[in-house]
C-alpha cells in the first residue's frame, strides 16, 4: 500500500478546479428539502470517480503509446458501440446506454477519450508530414467510425463533439490552408447530406429552434426558452442556494444534466457564472501548459485533445443554456449529473496528472 501511495502523482492545479466544479454541481442538485435523488446518486458517482482518479495517478500510462494496445482499445470500444445498437436501452428515442442493474453505462463518453488517444498516436508519429492530405484522411477514418456509431444511436451532441475533437486536433497538427478549405467544404457537404437524408424531425426541430427559439416556445423551443429565463432571473448575485424556482419547480427540464449551468446561474447569478467559468478556464490553462512541456509528442497531442474536448463541452453547454447554441444534450464537464461522463472525465484527469510526472525530463519525439 505504501508503494502505491508513493507512485501517486497529483497535479493539484488539475484536481482542485475540477473538484470545485463537481461540488458546484452537487450543491445545484441538492433541493435542501424533500427527496435528493440526483444529489445522492451523484455523490456516489463522484466518490467512485475520485477513487478512479487517484488510482490513475499511480499508473505509468506510457504503455498507451504502443500501437497494439491502442488498436485493442479502439476495437473494444467499436464493439461496445455496435452492441449498443442491438441490446442498448432506449430512453427518449435514444439508444445510448447499457442497463447494468444499479447504473446505466454510456459508451460514447469513453469513446471520446479513445478517439483522442488514437489521434494523439497518429499525429505524434506524422506531425512533420501532416500537410499530406492522406494523413488527414486516415485520421478522419478513425474518428468517422466512432462518429457514425454514436450518430446512429442517435446521439447528435456526442457525434458533434467527436467531430470537433478530430477537426481541432487536425488544426493543431499543422494542416495547410488549402486542405483546411477542403475540410470545411467537405464538412458543409456532410451537414447538408445529414439534413436532407439522415436527421430525424426532432433533431431538425432543435436546430430550427436554435435559429428562432421563440417561434415554438411550447414545443421544440421550450427548453431553451425556460433556460434563458433561469439565466436572466439570476441577475448579478442570484436568488440564493436552493432558491432557483425554474429548476426546483421543474419549469426547467433536465436541470441536473443538460441545463445545470442555467440552474446554477439562477441561484448564484452572473458573478457565480463567471466564477464557474473561471474554474473551468483555470483547468484548461493547466492542461494546455502541461501539454507544452510534455514528455513526448504523444502526451502533447493527448493534452491538446482533452482540452478541445472540455472546451467544446463547456462552450456548447453554456451556449445552449443561454440560448445561443442549439439544445444538443451535452453535459458540463465534472458538473452535470451522470456516472459515465464523470468517471471518464476523472479518469482523463488522472492520466494527465500521471503524465505530468515525466514532463521535466528531456523531450522526445
Amino acid at each position: 500500500m505504501t508503494k502505491f501511495f508513493d507512485r501517486m502523482y497529483i497535479d493539484w492545479y488539475l484536481f482542485v478546479p475540477a473538484v470545485l466544479v463537481s461540488l458546484a454541481g452537487l450543491i445545484t442538485m441538492n433541493s435542501f428539502s424533500g427527496e435528493n435523488y440526483f444529489f445522492l446518486r451523484q455523490s456516489i458517482w463522484l466518490l467512485g470517480s475520485l477513487i478512479l482518479f487517484f488510482v490513475a495517478t499511480a499508473i505509468d500510462w506510457r504503455f498507451l503509446r504502443q500501437t497494439k494496445v491502442l488498436i485493442s482499445i479502439f476495437i473494444a470500444i467499436v464493439l461496445a458501440l455496435l452492441s449498443l445498437l442491438v441490446v442498448g436501452q432506449v430512453t427518449r428515442g435514444v439508444q445510448s446506454w447499457f442497463e447494468l442493474g444499479f447504473f446505466n453505462l454510456q459508451p460514447s463518453d469513453p469513446a471520446k477519450l479513445v478517439v483522442i488517444l488514437m489521434l494523439a498516436k497518429y499525429f505524434s508519429r506524422r506531425h512533420i508530414e501532416i500537410k499530406n492530405i492522406r494523413h488527414i484522411a486516415i485520421s478522419g477514418i478513425y474518428a468517422l467510425i466512432i462518429f457514425l456509431l454514436v450518430f446512429l444511436q442517435p446521439d447528435f451532441g456526442g457525434a458533434v463533439v467527436i467531430l470537433a475533437i478530430w477537426f481541432g486536433m487536425v488544426l493543431v497538427s499543422g494542416i495547410s490552408k488549402k486542405h483546411l478549405a477542403f475540410v470545411v467544404m467537405l464538412g458543409t457537404g456532410v451537414f447538408l447530406a445529414l439534413w436532407l437524408f439522415v436527421l430525424v424531425p426532432y433533431q431538425k426541430a432543435r436546430i430550427v429552434s436554435f435559429i428562432h427559439p421563440l417561434t415554438d416556445i411550447r414545443g421544440a423551443g421550450y427548453n431553451a426558452y425556460q433556460s434563458t429565463i433561469a439565466v436572466g432571473s439570476g441577475q448579478i448575485f442570484g436568488k440564493g442556494i436552493g432558491q432557483g424556482s425554474q429548476s426546483k419547480l421543474l419549469f426547467l427540464p433536465e436541470f441536473e444534466t443538460d441545463f445545470i449551468f442555467a440552474a446554477f446561474v439562477e441561484e448564484w447569478g452572473f458573478v457565480g457564472g463567471l466564477l464557474l467559468l473561471g474554474l473551468a478556464f483555470t483547468l484548461l490553462v493547466r492542461i494546455v501548459n502541461n501539454a507544452k512541456v510534455a514528455l513526448s509528442n504523444f502526451e502533447t497531442f493527448f493534452g491538446i485533445g482533452v482540452s478541445i474536448l472540455f472546451v467544446v463541452h463547456i462552450f456548447i453547454h453554456a451556449g445552449m443554456n443561454m440560448g445561443i447554441m442549439p439544445v444538443t444534450g451535452i453535459t458540463f464537464p465534472f458538473m452535470s449529473y451522470g456516472g459515465s461522463h464523470l468517471l471518464s472525465e476523472w479518469l482523463t484527469l488522472g492520466i494527465l496528472s500521471s503524465m505530468k510526472r515525466y514532463s521535466q525530463v528531456p523531450r522526445t519525439g
